[in-house]
C-alpha cells in the first residue's frame, strides 16, 4: 500500500478482478485486499492467468534480466564461453555466439569492451588457459589430453598460448607441482 521501493522485484500482486499483476511500486490505485493475490515471481503470476500491468511494467522489475540491461547479455555470453566452451571447437565463432544471443557480432564485441574490457575471444582464451592450468595441477593426464580437454584445437596452440600467458611452458608448471 505504501509503494515501498525496498520491496520492488521481491514479490508481485495479482488483482483477481482485472486479471492484471503489478509491482509493489505501481502508481495505480490499490485494489481491495480481498481481491489481491501475492506471487514470488512474475512468471508465477502469469502462470496463474494474470497479464502484466502496462503502467508499472513488471518485466523491468529489479533482479530481472531487462532491469540489468545489456549486462545480462554479456553475463549470458560469458557463461556460454566459460562453462559451455561456446568458442571452443573448429566450427565455433563469435558470429555464431552472437546469433545464439540474438544480436550482431560487432554489438557483442562492443558490449564486451564496455562491460568486461576484453573481447569474447580473449575471454575464451583465458578460460581455456585456466582450465588447462587446473588440469595440469589436479591430474596426471598427458599434455595432449590436457590441451584437448581444455578446449585447444592442437597441442602446438596450447603450448603457444600457455607460454604467452604464464611466460613458461606447461611442462615447467607440471614439474614445479611435483
Amino acid at each position: 500500500m505504501r509503494r515501498d521501493p525496498a520491496y520492488d522485484g521481491r514479490f508481485f500482486t495479482g488483482v483477481r478482478t482485472t486479471r492484471i499483476y503489478c509491482r509493489p511500486v505501481c502508481p495505480v490505485r490499490p485494489a481491495r485486499a480481498t481481491n489481491v493475490d501475492f506471487y514470488p515471481t512474475a512468471a508465477a503470476a502469469e502462470a496463474a492467468g494474470f497479464r502484466p500491468c502496462l503502467r508499472c511494467r513488471p518485466e523491468t522489475a529489479p533482479f530481472s534480466p531487462a532491469w540489468r540491461g545489456s549486462r545480462a547479455t554479456v553475463d549470458r555470453a560469458a557463461r556460454l564461453i566459460v562453462r559451455e566452451g561456446a568458442l571452443d571447437g573448429e566450427d565455433a565463432s563469435v558470429e555464431m555466439l552472437a546469433a545464439r544471443l540474438g544480436i550482431g557480432a560487432r554489438h557483442l564485441a562492443r558490449l564486451f569492451a564496455r562491460h568486461l574490457g576484453a573481447s569474447p575471444l580473449q575471454l575464451a582464451k583465458t578460460a581455456r588457459v585456466q582450465r588447462a592450468k587446473r588440469l595440469l595441477d589436479e591430474t596426471d593426464l598427458p599434455m595432449t589430453e590436457v590441451a584437448l580437454q581444455a578446449g585447444f584445437g592442437s597441442l602446438r596452440r596450447f603450448n603457444s598460448v600457455f607460454a604467452e600467458v604464464y611466460r613458461r611452458p606447461p611442462s615447467a608448471i607440471r614439474r614445479s607441482r611435483r
